[in-house]
């Protein structure tokens, strides 16, 4: 079985960076790595707003505290807006959304009435049910050019990053 060759070689981004910055004596490699996350996330979060997440007038962001919500179940608002990255400003916004479209409800702490949980909605859950198979698509379309092995290796190598620097705060 013969397989088609793979283009392997620097973007055109990563090749006028390396250019731009080459004279500071900066790691390009470092950069190489974190430039290419940050451009396959933007890329992968354009895509699920285009596809899908614009029908139901979200954007990754709300796609994110869902999931966050879905997979971890209800949290105080500082938790989840920790949880996505996120500030508690950006998060109100977002849970106003998400409230607004019935997916999120806000509920009152039992203790502390300045504090307050973020919870999914039945509706929401089901959204997530039916977004998570779509974003689930999206990946593996995202990573169809990668074999078992090297999907393995890749989520393993980015692991290492995210264990150093977990251990660095």
């Amino acid at each position: 079985m013969t397989t088609k060759p793979r283009d392997t070689s620097k973007t055109i981004q990563e090749r006028i960076a390396a250019t731009h910055v080459n004279e500071l004596g900066v790691d390009l490699g470092a950069m190489a790595v974190i430039s290419n996350i940050f451009r396959v996330s933007v890329l992968f979060h354009n895509q699920a707003e285009k596809r899908f997440l614009v029908k139901h007038k979200l954007t990754f962001s709300g796609f994110t505290v869902l999931w966050v919500l879905w997979v971890f179940g209800r949290m105080e608002s500082y938790q989840l807006a920790e949880e996505c990255g996120i500030s508690k400003g950006t998060l109100t916004g977002i849970v106003n959304t998400l409230e607004k479209h019935g997916f999120a409800e806000r509920k009152p702490h039992s203790t502390d009435g300045r504090r307050r949980f973020v919870q999914l909605t039945r509706k929401g859950r089901s959204l997530m049910k039916e977004l998570f198979l779509a974003i689930n698509a999206l990946e593996r379309e995202f990573v169809s050019e990668l074999n078992q092995t090297e999907i393995t290796e890749a989520s393993r190598m980015l692991r290492i990053i995210l264990h150093t620097q977990d251990n660095l705060t």
